[in-house]
């Protein structure tokens, strides 16, 4: 290093150790301070809490459970699983107590009603990396049977037409897309 550079090397050093060391205390100082008067009004708030009128005090507990809708309170679901920038994996158990065989496996959020029970996005996984691998089901809840009528791998799909005894799903994975037909 040249001694020009040398010396405006020291002169910065020193101007910015100065500049740290006069300021330090000053940002210590209002570090303190709003510490300091933030448990002051937490102070006050429950002094003044503390004078007000007794009530009592209700606990509310909220249970993870809720009922799913259309359904007529027969079913209920507690999310499970929620991934990242992506969808929802529920439990989904009779609301009824009932022991059922969804009480096995995961659903999609995805819930068509049909005459015959319900189509249900069934997960083969819940690990992100394995996804998008679902069944999709139909559930008749007066003989608690699920039936796996076709696997997709996308999480785009939709129930497009029904005819008697055939069901035509369609599917888009982003790059391409598809049709199944399934007879029930």
């Amino acid at each position: 290093m040249s001694k020009t550079r040398l010396i405006f090397h020291n002169i910065f050093r020193f101007l910015w150790n100065a500049i740290f060391i006069l300021s330090y205390p000053i940002m210590a100082t209002f570090g303190l301070i709003f510490v300091g008067l933030t448990y002051v009004f937490s102070a006050l708030s429950r002094l003044l809490t503390s004078l007000g009128p007794d009530q009592e005090k209700v606990h509310v507990h909220k249970t993870d459970w809720e009922i799913l809708p259309q359904t007529n309170g027969l079913l209920e679901a507690k999310v499970h699983k929620q991934i990242m920038f992506g969808p929802t994996c529920f439990q989904i158990r009779r609301a009824d107590g009932v022991p059922s065989v969804l009480e096995d496996h995961y659903f999609g959020s995805k819930i068509k009603f049909i005459e015959e029970g319900m189509i249900l996005e069934k997960w083969n996984a819940t690990d992100s990396k394995l996804l998008p691998d679902f069944d999709i089901c139909l559930y008749d809840p007066d003989s608690d049977a699920l039936t796996a009528l076709t696997n997709i791998k996308c999480f785009d799909w939709h129930l497009s037409e029904r005819k008697e005894k055939e069901l035509h799903f369609k599917w888009f994975d982003g790059t391409q897309g598809g049709e199944v037909n399934v007879a029930i």
